[in-house]
């Protein structure tokens, strides 16, 4: 970091990273690229960038958000990686519970990276928190066309459809999500869900 610059306290955040050290990964990506910036190099937007999504693993959101803001405001992002930058905001916006930036930034990614199904994924389920079933199941259709075999697209389209009260179609979509993937938090989720309906039919019975 003495002699190498912006390239050693990157290599310092990737470290960091592999370890699963968030914050000092964050805070080593945030210094090169507050560096990069200051010797006006062109790197520093895509260094806001990966300072964000540290702090997001980090679950530091708000930090998050205003790494992404450096990294858009620069104007170097062009493409996807600007469609990138914008669904990352958008992680960082629904977790603050910010739905409105949170929506705008989904909007403008699904123009930008339209192959992305974390992109129609993201925006199913803000669809779904706010009530817009409909907006909720075309876009986790497509997520469905894009990832046929992620078992957190299965997930959230049997959320989806419980949310309508569509059970049936719920119950398959939550079953697929496990056979995807039979172990792992998609998969304790799915099941939760399955006795949660298991119960409520078993009450309406009664």
């Amino acid at each position: 970091i003495a002699g190498g610059g912006v390239l050693a306290r990157q290599c310092a955040g990737l470290a960091y990273a592999t370890q699963k050290r968030w914050l000092p990964a964050a805070t080593a990506f945030q210094q090169a690229a507050e560096e990069a910036e200051r010797n006006h190099d062109s790197r520093a937007a895509r260094l806001w960038v990966q300072a964000g999504n540290a702090s997001l693993a980090a679950g530091e959101s708000a930090k998050a958000r205003s790494a992404f803001d450096a990294a858009l405001a620069s104007d170097m992002l062009k493409g996807a990686e600007a469609g990138e930058a914008h669904l990352d905001r958008a992680r960082a916006a629904a977790l603050l519970k910010d739905n409105a930036a949170a929506r705008t930034d989904l909007d403008a990614a699904l123009k930008l990276v339209p192959e992305d199904p974390l992109a129609w994924l993201l925006s199913a389920t803000l669809a779904r928190r706010l009530g817009k079933l409909e907006r909720a199941q075309a876009d986790i259709d497509i997520a469905a066309r894009l990832a046929p075999r992620d078992p957190e697209v299965a997930l959230e389209a049997g959320n989806i459809a419980a949310s309508a009260g569509k059970y049936d179609v719920a119950r398959r979509n939550w079953t697929q999500a496990i056979e995807i993937r039979p172990e792992g938090p998609i998969a304790r989720t799915a099941r939760g869900h399955l006795s949660d309906l298991d119960r409520a039919e078993a009450e309406t019975a009664e």
